[in-house]
């Protein structure tokens, strides 16, 4: 409203600057026009005097300037119908150009004329009426001019403005849906380019919450994640300390409180495992502070980050009386990873494999690179994964867990453009693989390196996959 008042009032003030002018110019027109033909009307009676017409002669073109001129003689009382005094008329007779007087109820115009020695002044009265014919028309055609030119700036700048308050509304509103927690909101961009700008980044800006939110939620179940695989190692220590039937009877104190206090660590450990579990499905529904973080860039080598896992590994291996193999991380093998995101999706692999399998069960770590991609294969020799698909959905693997682990290793491969696939190894169990984008070469089409590294293959697989097999071994 303030925005339609203060265009009104410039308007105005502009129509009053252009047309007050514009009228008074009108105006003087319109006076100039009746002088003109006042003139005119002089100049004929002057013409027949200055010619040497009689009486008669004067008469016929005083009826020709339509009967208004007055004939005057300077010196003498002034003519009858004329509106001219004595002393105006004198002033005239001498004057080197025609005289134009003010006089009541309009204005006189007095012509001088020399015939035959004698000096005669002819006067032509212009009535006020004449004057200004069409002056009020031409005024209230301005004033109605200014009237339009004010509505039509008043009309104009309300619907501009109708949608740039509009769209500043709607952003306005979007913003605090937003900031209540509604991040599906989203506005259509609209009004002057610049607001239009802001809705779009707002969408973006919208956009970027919901995949922060999205990523934080990762990063934390994940983390959640990595604790529970050292937790998994302690579990499965403290259960090999001693077996769970033994009767306490006829035993010691001192044995007694030992076993006592191993089961003490177990009930600790099943505790502390339920809360990570529970962190890790919490996460999945909200995270409180949504600061958004950049994913991180980094390059490993693939190889010794498997050597390094193994060594930690192979201590647990031990105790559980699992014969192992690694295969093909004696060379330098470049992923575009960060060592910490490899290193836990190969613990999250393996910490399946320890929880899942029975002791004493074998596994297989391999790693092999073909045509720009690493595969990265974890086999074991335990019962199998009955669905696949449904393991590598994210909370749908088996045992009841929360599936994290196949969604790491799946979410490590799929930034650098690789994948996950699960299958039935040769030794009998699960075959998890990792396909990697080799950081040294380019990729090529993968679909022939999808099985890589898998075992041995069987007869009626074709040749090229036996020579790669062959190779790698």
């Amino acid at each position: 409203m303030r925005l339609a008042y203060t265009t009104a009032a410039t308007t105005a003030v502009a129509a009053l600057v252009f047309l007050l002018p514009l009228g008074w110019e009108l105006r003087n027109d319109h006076r100039d026009a009746a002088l003109a033909t006042a003139a005119q009307r002089t100049s004929t009676v002057a013409g027949a005097i200055a010619a040497g017409a009689g009486e008669k002669g004067v008469a016929a073109a005083i009826a020709a300037a339509g009967g208004a001129p007055v004939v005057h003689t300077p010196g003498l009382a002034p003519s009858s119908g004329g509106r001219a005094d004595a002393g105006l008329i004198d002033r005239a007779a001498v004057a080197s150009e025609p005289t134009v007087e003010d006089v009541d109820g309009g204005t006189v115009r007095l012509q001088p004329v020399t015939a035959g020695g004698k000096t005669l002044v002819i006067e032509a009265f212009v009535p006020d009426a004449e004057l200004n014919h069409h002056t009020a028309r031409d005024w209230w055609l301005l004033l109605g001019l200014a009237v339009v030119l004010v509505g039509g700036a008043v009309v104009v700048v309300d619907r501009l403005a109708r949608g740039a308050v509009g769209s500043a509304r709607n952003l306005v509103d979007a913003a605090l849906a937003v900031g209540d927690g509604d991040l599906e909101m989203r506005i259509q961009p609209s009004g002057p380019r610049e607001l239009a700008e802001a809705g779009y980044a707002f969408n973006r800006m919208a956009d970027r919450l919901v995949t922060s939110r999205t990523d934080e939620r990762e990063l934390v179940a994940d983390l959640s994640h990595r604790l529970r695989t050292p937790l998994t190692a302690l579990r499965l220590d403290a259960e090999a300390l001693d077996p769970d039937d033994t009767q306490i009877i006829d035993l010691t104190a001192d044995e007694v409180d030992r076993r006592r206090g191993i089961r003490r660590i177990r009930t600790a450990i099943t505790t502390l495992e339920d809360e990570v579990n529970h962190l890790i499905n919490t996460t999945r529904q909200a995270v409180a502070d949504r600061v958004a973080a950049e994913p991180e860039d980094g390059l490993c080598d693939a190889s010794e980050v498997v050597r390094e896992r193994m060594m930690f590994w192979s201590a647990l291996a031990s105790d559980q009386d699992r014969q192992y193999r690694v295969v093909g991380a004696h060379l330098r093998i470049p992923v575009p990873v960060a060592r910490a995101e490899l290193a836990a999706a190969l613990d999250a692999v393996l910490g399946n494999v320890f929880r899942y399998t029975p002791q004493g069960t074998a596994f297989e770590v391999a790693l092999s690179r073909r045509d720009g991609w690493v595969a990265l294969r974890i086999d074991d020799a335990g019962p199998g994964i009955p669905d696949p698909e449904k393991a590598l959905r994210r909370g749908q693997s088996q045992q009841g867990s929360t599936g994290l682990g196949l969604d790491i290793a799946r979410r490590v491969a799929q930034a650098t453009g690789g994948s996950v696939s699960l299958d039935r190894a040769v030794m009998g169990g699960a075959s998890v693989v990792m396909m990697l984008t080799d950081a040294d070469a380019t990729p090529k089409q993968p679909s022939r390196f999808g099985l890589v590294g898998r075992g041995r293959p069987t007869r009626d697989r074709d040749p090229g996959r036996r020579r790669w097999q062959r190779g790698r071994e």
